[in-house]
């Protein structure tokens, strides 16, 4: 059987169960498998062929929700799948065309922005299972409400501050969205501050952007960024590339650093993704985001 068919069909079986309560028990069991079955996508060496799947897996996790809604894995694994396909597959497409055909790139920006909050909400929900009212009470007092959290809270914390800052990038002209930016940095720092090598350094590589927008008032800046960047790559151990293709387009480009940003994503292309494949999909869309920014040099920079 097509193990793609396979979830759904048991899903379909499960959902057939006279008994609630061992219906329950069994969605939850199939959850917990497919909560944790993402690196068979993160190794794949085919870009388009995993975006083939993942609405078809995207939404069987959604239907699982359905009668499991406070099941912690399905609901990391929804917000982080929805932020992640919105990333690849709507939002660079939305980046590609954007000089050729701007209507068409507006259209996918709103796609993008809707399927970035649609993560938001199911990453707010897992982060909700430990605090209640999560929103207004980092509003209110970021730091009490952030204590409650502890390190195994970070995936959620994690995925809730990434597709919040995605969907803000997606349409800045949406200044209700906007104006909880700032709310984004006490989550962040509360992270790092309870495990600041999460995954090889992820916290730091999503710090490189997220500071890289920000103006020093703002807390943020080229400097701060640049120091998320050394450290990125040191917890990385240099099997995660996508730190180098942001700093180029976060930091360089506004340095109008033309050598740094062609550097930066050149050492990006010349990585050998197979050399580790647990990466080897993040590393290939990384490769494919960098190919693009430096087609596009001449319209980036003012000098040679």
């Amino acid at each position: 059987m097509n193990p793609l068919l396979k979830p759904v069909l048991i899903f379909c079986c499960l959902c057939s169960l006279s008994g609630c309560s061992i219906k329950q028990v069994a969605i939850s069991k199939l959850g917990d498998t497919l909560a944790e079955s993402g690196t068979v996508y993160a190794s794949d060496d085919d870009i388009e062929l995993v975006g083939a799947a993942l609405p078809f897996s995207l939404k069987t996790i959604e239907g699982l929700l359905a009668e499991v809604p406070r099941h912690k894995g399905l609901l990391i694994t929804a917000a982080s799948g929805f932020t992640q396909y919105s990333y690849v597959y709507v939002d660079f497409e939305a980046f590609e065309l954007e000089t050729t055909d701007p209507e068409r790139a507006a259209e996918l920006k709103l796609r993008a922005k809707k399927l970035y909050l649609r993560g938001r909400g199911y990453a707010l929900r897992a982060v909700e299972l430990t605090r209640d009212n999560f929103i207004e009470g980092i509003r209110k007092d970021p730091q009490t409400t952030l204590a409650a959290f502890s390190e195994e809270n970070i995936p959620e914390l994690y995925w809730l501050s990434l597709s919040w800052a995605a969907a803000i990038a997606s349409d800045k002209s949406d200044m209700s969205l906007v104006a909880d930016l700032n709310l984004i940095d006490p989550i962040m720092h509360r992270c790092l501050e309870l495990d600041e090598s999460f995954d090889q350094g992820a916290l730091h590589e999503f710090m490189i952007a997220y500071q890289g927008g920000r103006s020093p008032m703002q807390g943020g800046g080229a400097a701060l960024a640049r120091t998320h960047f050394a450290r990125a790559q040191e917890l990385s151990g240099g099997i995660r590339i996508n730190s180098l293709v942001s700093l180029a387009e976060s930091v360089s480009i506004g340095d109008q650093n033309r050598v740094e940003f062609k550097s930066l994503l050149q050492q990006a292309l010349d990585y050998q993704v197979d050399d580790y494949p647990p990466t080897r999909l993040a590393n290939l869309v990384a490769q494919k985001r960098a190919r693009l920014l430096l087609s596009r040099s001449d319209n980036y920079f003012l000098e040679e």
